[in-house]
């Protein structure tokens, strides 16, 4: 028996469905993971370092800033400074992901083979 049982709900689903769809989409983890492990970082930092283009990265972060898990800090002076951090919601996502990443390197052999045995079912 499950420790949690969530009640079925449409606004509930309708609700968790939004936050994962966002804390879901590669980048977002990405992004989530690089700051985990670097800290706070640069916009051109985060760029070069998950090879990403800037107009989805400017995406990624203004949805996370929005959802709580980044925080943006601009700084006054010329040219202008941003920097990045995970905030204690994004931190706190980080240990999930983590293991969501450590899980799919351990099954990266097994998960080629099952594609490659369906892709070799798939051409017959």
């Amino acid at each position: 028996m499950k420790d949690h049982v969530i009640a079925h709900c449409p606004e509930s689903c309708t609700r968790v469905r939004g936050v994962l769809s966002r804390v879901g989409d590669s980048w977002s983890v990405l992004v989530i993971l690089a700051l985990d492990g670097m800290g706070v970082m640069r916009f051109n930092e985060l760029k070069r370092h998950l090879g990403i283009s800037q107009r989805m990265l400017s995406l990624t972060l203004r949805e996370l800033e929005r959802d709580g898990m980044v925080r943006r800090t601009v700084f006054d002076s010329v040219p202008p400074r941003v920097e990045y951090e995970l905030t204690p919601l994004g931190t706190s996502f980080g240990a999930p992901i983590r293991g969501l990443g450590r899980w799919a390197l351990d099954n990266l052999a097994q998960i080629d083979a099952a594609r490659a045995s369906f892709d070799a079912r798939s051409e017959t």
